[in-house]
């Protein structure tokens, strides 16, 4: 691609986002999230392949159906209510309606079908965008939004994280598995969303960092199946070394940042009574611990057939930059002793 035009693309994508941000009317949020639509759909179909093309198209029409649903309910508050305001969305009707629009344009259980399929279709670079910066917009409207009844977002929230974990069981294809996990990942943001929305900024954050860190681990070996990550070894030894801790973090095992996430929001839900809730989602947790052991054995404890010019490739300079992915992958591992200063910086 154009080097022009990509720049142009990455700057709609930044703009639509930050528009959205920083907007408190209907229609601007709106805009933001149209903008945002728009700009990563030529970065999804630049390879100009049968499965790409199918997801980009895929991924429009969901997102042109979130988006007609986002409008109507916003038209519907004025109309019942004359207000415009993001946070003064108050009658149900108009607040629910916005939360399933939101709920499909981030891929929440059970609205979560489209995301699998298109992430499948893509490459990694534009796979991590997809599942990391596309989600920060309709999130913040998440967290925008009044308190509403509450039963719809633990729903939305528990069914992510069963279907979630349940749904990447029988997959072998990488990208699959990560669409899973990340519905799995924002049914936990969504389930504490409106007790304690600075808990789910952190969990957000937590997230981003271990996603990229995993997709840029992929890419770097050039993984896109379970049976390509037995090559891991002969390419980068010392990545295939700490990438079973970082899926390790990614399911949630304590003594790594991933448990530290789970862990507040578990203690959240008890202190709301919601002692079913945390069980079922604790449970649910070990689904998905499950697949990420998959992939751990995959990659430390399984050696693919090689001869001597196979083993090579690990003595040559790598053609990627690699700083983003030791930043990255450091705090995917040991972030869990700073716990107490992140929860005291996120609740400021």
């Amino acid at each position: 691609m154009n080097p022009y035009v990509l720049a142009t693309l990455l700057f709609s994508l930044g703009l639509g986002t930050t528009l959205t941000f920083a907007s408190s009317h209907w229609l601007l949020a709106w805009m933001g999230l149209e903008i945002n639509t728009l700009a990563i759909i030529p970065l999804m179909a630049q390879h100009n392949h049968p499965r790409a093309i199918e997801a980009t198209t895929k991924y429009f029409l969901t997102q042109a159906t979130a988006a007609a649903m986002l409008l109507f309910a916003s038209l519907t508050n004025a109309w019942l209510t004359g207000q415009w305001d993001i946070q003064l969305m108050s009658h149900p009707l108009p607040t629910t309606l916005a939360s399933l629009a939101l709920a499909l344009k981030i891929g929440l259980a059970p609205l979560h079908t489209w995301l699998p399929e298109v992430l499948q279709g893509l490459d990694l670079p534009t796979g991590l965008i997809l599942s990391t910066w596309q989600k920060l917009a309709p999130l913040t409207l998440l967290l925008q939004l009044q308190p509403m009844n509450s039963s719809l977002l633990i729903i939305l929230g528990l069914t992510s994280t069963l279907i979630g974990g349940w749904g990447g069981l029988n997959q072998t294809q990488l990208r699959k598995i990560l669409a899973y996990s990340s519905t799995a990942h924002l049914g936990w943001m969504v389930l504490v969303l409106q007790f304690a929305p600075s808990l789910t900024f952190l969990t957000l954050i937590i997230y981003l960092t271990m996603t990229f860190s995993t997709f840029l681990t992929f890419n770097l070996n050039n993984s896109t199946t379970i049976n390509t990550l037995a090559t891991s070894w002969a390419k980068a030894p010392v990545i295939s070394s700490l990438a079973p801790l970082m899926l390790l973090s990614l399911g949630g095992l304590p003594p790594l940042t991933g448990f530290m996430p789970k862990w507040l929001i578990l203690q959240e839900l008890t202190k709301q009574d919601l002692a079913p809730a945390a069980t079922l989602a604790a449970l649910s947790a070990l689904l998905s611990l499950y697949f990420y052991l998959r992939l751990s054995y995959a990659m430390a404890l399984t050696m693919s057939p090689n001869n001597l010019t196979g083993t090579l490739p690990w003595r040559l300079l790598p053609s990627q930059h690699s700083l983003p992915l030791a930043i990255s992958m450091t705090a995917s591992l040991s972030l869990l002793p700073l716990t107490p200063a992140l929860t005291a910086l996120f609740t400021l």
